[in-house]
C-alpha cells in the first residue's frame, strides 16, 4: 500500500480537494464521486461528505493508498 504525506498549507482542506490534489482522483468531480460511492475512509471510517475537513493527523484510505494529513510548517 503506498503512503503519501500531504502537508496542509492551513488548518484544513476538503476531502475532494485532497484527493485532487495528491492525483488519486484527476478532477474534483470524479473526487466526488469516489466519495459518494463510498470509496473514501477517513481514519478507518468511510467517509460521505464530499467536503469533510481533513485536518493533520487524519489518514485518508482510498485505493491501495493512504494519506497521511500533516501540518503546516511553522511561520519563520
Amino acid at each position: 500500500m503506498d503512503t503519501i504525506d500531504f502537508e496542509l498549507r492551513g488548518d484544513h482542506i476538503a476531502l475532494d480537494a485532497l484527493l485532487k490534489a495528491t492525483g488519486l482522483a484527476p478532477s474534483g468531480g470524479s473526487a466526488r464521486q469516489m466519495i459518494v460511492a463510498g470509496e473514501v475512509q477517513v481514519d478507518g471510517q468511510v467517509e460521505l461528505r464530499k467536503t469533510a475537513k481533513m485536518r493533520a493527523g487524519q489518514v485518508v484510505q482510498v485505493g491501495g493508498a493512504n494519506v497521511k494529513v500533516l501540518a503546516a510548517p511553522a511561520a519563520a
